[in-house]
């Protein structure tokens, strides 16, 4: 099976191309959906016009008119149109659009559009040879727009009598006695993209679910390669905490068998003692890790007392020194509080401030020097611990406080622990509602600040 640092980039390939795939499919369907349903909607309003067309033709009852032709030989004399049933006559028809009016034609062709489901407002006119005849009442100004902006607006055309030319130049030629119906309609009434919607918004719905899982998947990846790597950290670190101390107690026991030692008590004390002391080592790592497993599981509970916390750095202070002298350390305490007790937890709280201590020794060079300072605010207690360490850098800063994350330590060496230190800090702090911020500046130092409150 290959690790997961090299099939992460292969999973995240895979499922870019499947959801670049998808939404590509989806688009071209859209837009094949949108233009058949256009082509539907245009082919729909086409047959309304050559509906009313007929009904308007098949309704004219062909009305005739007979005349009787009557050529005098009188000088000076025309022609005259003489009504004479029974000699001979020609036959009259009078126009379409003199038989019928605006609400007539209205009427015909709102209920054509809605035989066929078309909801759209419209304008309509019958021309006769070019000219409007009959039509509604914003239809000029609607059919001049219609010849600027033919973009926005649809025309339709059905003949009703005559015949309409198109010469060899290709351009309309309307007769004089050809009469048509005009039929403008704007061009968002027709977009499929309408009719649509719903397809369209689930379609959105549902590519957005899969990118929103397809980020979820990465992000749960990601995680689990940290949690990966921070095992692998936590497992080396474990091992060599618990190999050293290990390793020193069964010398000491192998000291202690030797006979020359056997018979020397203050060897054979010295030899215990450092027993003791690693024995000690490793309950407190032990500690540490159960620590943070209550932590995790949130079963920390506090016992609140009033507490001085003047009094709890000084101590604190004070239990470091060795520590402190080792890196040519100093600390100075500014503690301006005027009011410097609060209700905490004296065990986790003493953790707390021993830990921010021991990793501002841990993470120092020689010549280390520490500030701490209190001082009051309306509600709260405020304490600053700052050092001129080797610092952070921004990322760094981002996840100090995150589980079994450790800072690279750069020149310095022999930095030990698992990585749990500041993960309890904060958990600590956030139990006893306070707030922690940290600043620090890489090669100069860091600070701590922390406000608990005092209601």
């Amino acid at each position: 099976m290959l690790p997961l640092k090299k099939i992460f980039p292969v999973i995240i390939v895979l499922i870019t191309l499947s959801l670049l795939g998808i939404i590509y499919i989806q688009y071209n369907w859209i837009r094949n959906a949108a233009h058949i349903k256009r082509e539907q909607q245009e082919q729909r309003m086409q047959s309304v016009l050559d509906t009313v067309g007929s009904e308007m033709q098949g309704r004219l009852g062909v009305s005739q008119l007979k005349f009787k032709v009557d050529r005098s030989p009188n000088e000076g004399s025309s022609s005259r149109l003489i009504f004479e049933p029974r000699n001979e006559a020609i036959t009259l028809i009078a126009p379409i659009s003199d038989r019928f009016n605006t609400e007539e034609v209205s009427a015909l062709l709102k209920r054509a559009m809605k035989d066929r489901k078309l909801d759209t407002t419209f304008e309509f006119g019958v021309l006769k040879g070019g000219m409007p005849k009959i039509y509604s009442p914003h239809f000029l100004e609607t059919l001049r727009s219609a010849e600027k902006d033919s973009a926005n607006l649809r025309t339709f055309i059905t003949l009703l009598s005559g015949n309409i030319v198109t010469p060899l130049s290709g351009e309309l030629f309307v007769p004089e006695t050809a009469e048509t119906l005009f039929v403008i309609v704007p061009e968002s009434n027709l977009r499929a993209l309408r009719s649509l919607s719903w397809m369209i918004l689930g379609s959105v719905l549902f590519t957005v679910i899969i990118i929103a899982a397809f980020f979820l998947t990465v992000r749960t990846l990601l995680g689990q390669k940290k949690l990966s790597e921070i095992k692998s950290d936590f497992i080396n670190n474990m091992t060599h905490e618990l190999k050293t101390p290990l390793a020193t107690i069964s010398l000491a026991i192998d000291a202690i068998g030797n006979e020359k030692v056997m018979e020397n008590r203050e060897k054979i004390r010295y030899f215990s003692g450092i027993i003791k002391e690693e024995n000690r080592r490793m309950n407190k790592q032990v500690e540490s890790i159960l620590q943070s497993a209550l932590l995790e599981k949130e079963e920390i509970a506090l016992n609140l007392q009033p507490l001085d916390v003047h009094q709890l750095i000084t101590r604190t202070v004070e239990n470091l020194q060795l520590q402190l002298n080792a890196k040519n350390g100093k600390v100075h305490l500014q503690l301006n509080a005027h009011q410097p007790i609060i209700k905490a937890d004296e065990v986790h709280f003493s953790n707390l401030i021993f830990n921010l201590l021991d990793n501002a020794i841990k993470y120092s060079k020689d010549n280390l020097e520490v500030r701490i300072a209190t001082n009051n605010t309306r509600r709260y207690i405020v304490i600053s611990i700052a050092d001129n360490g080797i610092g952070m850098s921004r990322d760094t800063v981002s996840r100090i406080f995150e589980k079994f994350y450790r800072a690279h330590t750069g020149n310095v060496h022999n930095v030990k622990g698992f990585g749990l230190g500041l993960s309890y800090v904060k958990a600590i702090v956030d139990a006893h509602k306070g707030k922690i911020r940290v600043e620090s500046i890489l090669g100069k130092g860091s600070r701590f600040t922390l406000e608990f409150p005092q209601d």
